[in-house]
């Protein structure tokens, strides 16, 4: 199991490195899914605007799947390499994920080798929990399912800035998580 979590992903040129030195093959020969953020439609979902996205990060056309929410039966059992879900608001693509069901396959095929690449709320997702996301993104007041995917025993604040820090030690001493702090220029990368 790799995860490659960052605030920044590819539009930060650390994060990119650190995702270009651990993903494990040369970027334009990974297969890759990509969950677009929760402001996808279905016209952009079947377009070319994700996968232009994802050229210019060097990943190669034929090997990009762009998931749709409404279809999300056509993804399981792909033969990727990785996954990558980038940012947007946390609450709504984890919930966007579990809504379709693709949450426990996601778990799946990081368990099976796939690679998971995080940024910002994608890197928050992979954690045990999302409750303390709340100090930064948007909760709509029915949420009640704050368990992330818990691919590692852990919780991040992403973003941290000097800002941040206080709140995050503050969420580290109410916690019972493990608490990993990500500047923009951070990556966590977590292979076992």
């Amino acid at each position: 199991m790799k995860l490659i979590l960052s605030s920044c992903d590819f539009r930060n040129e650390n994060s990119r490195q650190c995702i270009l030195d651990n993903i494990g093959l040369p970027i334009e020969n990974c297969r890759v899914l990509y969950f677009p953020n929760e402001k996808a439609t279905y016209e952009r979902i079947h377009s070319d605007f994700y996968i232009n996205r994802l050229l210019e990060f060097g990943f190669a056309k034929e090997n990009i799947i762009v998931f749709d929410y409404d279809s999300s039966s056509n993804f399981a059992n792909l033969k990727i390499d990785a996954i990558y879900i980038s940012g947007g608001n946390t609450f709504k693509m984890l919930q966007n994920i579990k809504n379709c069901s693709f949450d426990k396959k996601i778990v799946n095929y990081v368990h099976n080798g796939v690679v998971y690449i995080g940024g910002s709320a994608g890197a928050h997702i992979a954690s045990k929990n999302i409750y303390h996301v709340k100090n930064f993104d948007t909760c709509e007041a029915d949420f009640a399912d704050y368990q992330a995917l818990g691919l590692f025993d852990g919780i991040l604040v992403c973003h941290c800035t000097k800002e941040r820090e206080q709140l995050a030690k503050e969420i580290e001493k109410n916690s019972i998580y493990k608490l990993y702090c990500l500047t923009d220029n951070d990556s966590l990368v977590i292979d076992n």
